[in-house]
C-alpha cells in the first residue's frame, strides 16, 4: 500500500484565479466545482492513481487537518466494443486519481493541499502560495466556432428503433443521444471554457478532466449521490421543457411539465430505480411522492430530491456504481437498454453520461452525472446530449429538446460581459 503525505494550509486568494495562474505547469487537471454551494475542488498534476480510496495510507502534514481528495471519471459503458471518438480514446482507464496540488473550498474557507509520495517539501508550498497570491483577476473570452449538424434522418431512425423496442416489450424507456462535431475558428484552451462555465449562466456543477492536450468538460445539474457522514443525498432528474423567455412563460411551461403524462411517466422510471437502490443500501429513505420543477438557464426538469441514511459498511463509491447508469441516462431496464444502445448508436459515448466526482480518504464525497458536456483538443471537439424516449415520444420534438440542452456546453464558448 503506497504511503501518501498530504500537506494542507489556508489560502487567502480567489480559488479560480489561483487555479488559472497555477495550471500552466500541469498537463493533468481535474475540476469538480459546485456553483450552488461551497463544495469546490480543483486539482493539478497526478500524484498517484489507485483502484480504491482505501489503497492509500495517508500521513497528514500542515496546519489544517484535511483528508486528501481523489477525483474519479467513469465512462458511460466501459465495455462497449464500439470505438470512441479520437479524443475520448486518448484518456487512460483509471479509477481514482490523487492530484499533486488541490485547491479546495468548503464552508470553512479556501485551502491549498499538496500531495506527495515523500514528505512534502515546504518550499513547494511557499512557491504555490506565492503564485496564487500574485494571480491576476481572470477574464472571460469568447471563442468563435462552427458546429457540423448531425443527420436528422439517422436520429429519426434511432428514435424509431427505440419506440419499436418499447412496443415489443423489450424495454420501457430508452435514452439515445446526439453527437455534434465542433470546430473552433481559433485556438481555445481548457482554461477559457472552464472560466466561461464558472462565471457564465450555466447552473450546476462545473467539471473538467484534462489529460495532456485533450480535455473533457461541462456543467451538469444532475447529482448522482452525495455522502456526508452517514447521510446520503441524491436526485431524480428526468422530464424536460423549455425555460421560457420570462418568468410568466417559465411558469406556464413548468405547470405543463408537472401535468404532462409522458414526462411524468419518464420521471417515474428514475424514481422507482432510485427507490430500489436506496432500499438495498439505506434506511430512513425519504423520496417525495410528487416531483417539483428545477429551472435552469435554458430548460426546466422534473426533479425529485432523495435523502437517506446509509447502512454501515456501504461506501459512496459503491452506491455510485449501483446507481450508474441511471434510467435518466440509459433507460430501463438498464442492462437491456445498454445492449440496445450499442445496436442503435454508431458511436461509443466515452465519458458522456458517465459519473464524475470526488471522494476523500475519510469516505465522504459526491458524484454527479456527466451531462451538458463535450470533449475537445483546443481546435475541435464533440458535444453530446440525450433525451428520454417512452411510448408516445416524437422524434422531432426530442431533437429540438436536445438542441436546448446543448446550449449549456456551447455557453462555454461565450465570454459574455464581465459583471
Amino acid at each position: 500500500m503506497p504511503k501518501v503525505y498530504t500537506y494542507t494550509q489556508p489560502l487567502e486568494s480567489d480559488m479560480v484565479d489561483s487555479f488559472c495562474a497555477l495550471q500552466k505547469g500541469f498537463t493533468d487537471q481535474f475540476v469538480y466545482y459546485s456553483k450552488e454551494r461551497p463544495f469546490r475542488l480543483m486539482g493539478l498534476g497526478r500524484c498517484i492513481a489507485v483502484q480504491a480510496v482505501s489503497d492509500i495510507d495517508c500521513e497528514k502534514q500542515g496546519p489544517v487537518d484535511e483528508a486528501p481528495v481523489l477525483f474519479s471519471f467513469k465512462r458511460f459503458d466501459a465495455e462497449n466494443p464500439r470505438p470512441t471518438d479520437e479524443l475520448f480514446g486518448t484518456f487512460p482507464n483509471l479509477r481514482f486519481m490523487l492530484p499533486e496540488v488541490v485547491l479546495l473550498e468548503n464552508e470553512h474557507g479556501c485551502f491549498l493541499q499538496v500531495n506527495s509520495l515523500g514528505p512534502v517539501h515546504t518550499g513547494r508550498i511557499s512557491r504555490f502560495v506565492r503564485h496564487a497570491l500574485e494571480a491576476s483577476a481572470r477574464s472571460r473570452k469568447s471563442v468563435l466556432y462552427d458546429v457540423e449538424l448531425d443527420n436528422r434522418a439517422e436520429w429519426e431512425e434511432r428514435v424509431a428503433s427505440s419506440l419499436a423496442a418499447i412496443e415489443q416489450g423489450r424495454v420501457r424507456k430508452v435514452v439515445p443521444c446526439r453527437r455534434l462535431k465542433l470546430v473552433g475558428r481559433e485556438v481555445f484552451s481548457s482554461k477559457d471554457l472552464l472560466v466561461n462555465l464558472i462565471d457564465g449562466p450555466a447552473r450546476g456543477t462545473v467539471f473538467l478532466y484534462r489529460y495532456g492536450d485533450v480535455f473533457f468538460c461541462g456543467c451538469t445539474p444532475e447529482l448522482l449521490v452525495r455522502k456526508t457522514g452517514d447521510t446520503i443525498e441524491s436526485m431524480c432528474l428526468a422530464g424536460t421543457c423549455p425555460a421560457g423567455a420570462g418568468e410568466e412563460e417559465a411558469a406556464t411551461f413548468a405547470d405543463w411539465l408537472l401535468h404532462d403524462e409522458k414526462n411524468l411517466h419518464e420521471h417515474e422510471f428514475v424514481v422507482d430505480f432510485m427507490r430500489h437502490v436506496c432500499d438495498r443500501n439505506c434506511y430512513s429513505v425519504d423520496i417525495p411522492n410528487h416531483p417539483r420543477v428545477l429551472k435552469l438557464a435554458t430548460v426546466q426538469h422534473l426533479h425529485t430530491p432523495v435523502r437517506a441514511k446509509i447502512m454501515e459498511g456501504r461506501s459512496v463509491q459503491n452506491l455510485a456504481s449501483q446507481l450508474h447508469p441511471t434510467p435518466a441516462l440509459s433507460g430501463t431496464p438498464v442492462g437491456e437498454v445498454l445492449m440496445l444502445l450499442r445496436e442503435i448508436e454508431p458511436f461509443n459515448r466515452g465519458f458522456f453520461g458517465g459519473s464524475i466526482g470526488v471522494v476523500n480518504a475519510c469516505g465522504d464525497g459526491e458524484f454527479s452525472v456527466a451531462i451538458r458536456c463535450g470533449v475537445f483538443d483546443g481546435e475541435m471537439g464533440w458535444v453530446y446530449a440525450g433525451c428520454g424516449i417512452v411510448a408516445g415520444s416524437d422524434a422531432a420534438s426530442e431533437y429540438d429538446e436536445i438542441d436546448l440542452k446543448l446550449k449549456t456546453i456551447l455557453s462555454a464558448f461565450d465570454g459574455g460581459v464581465q459583471q
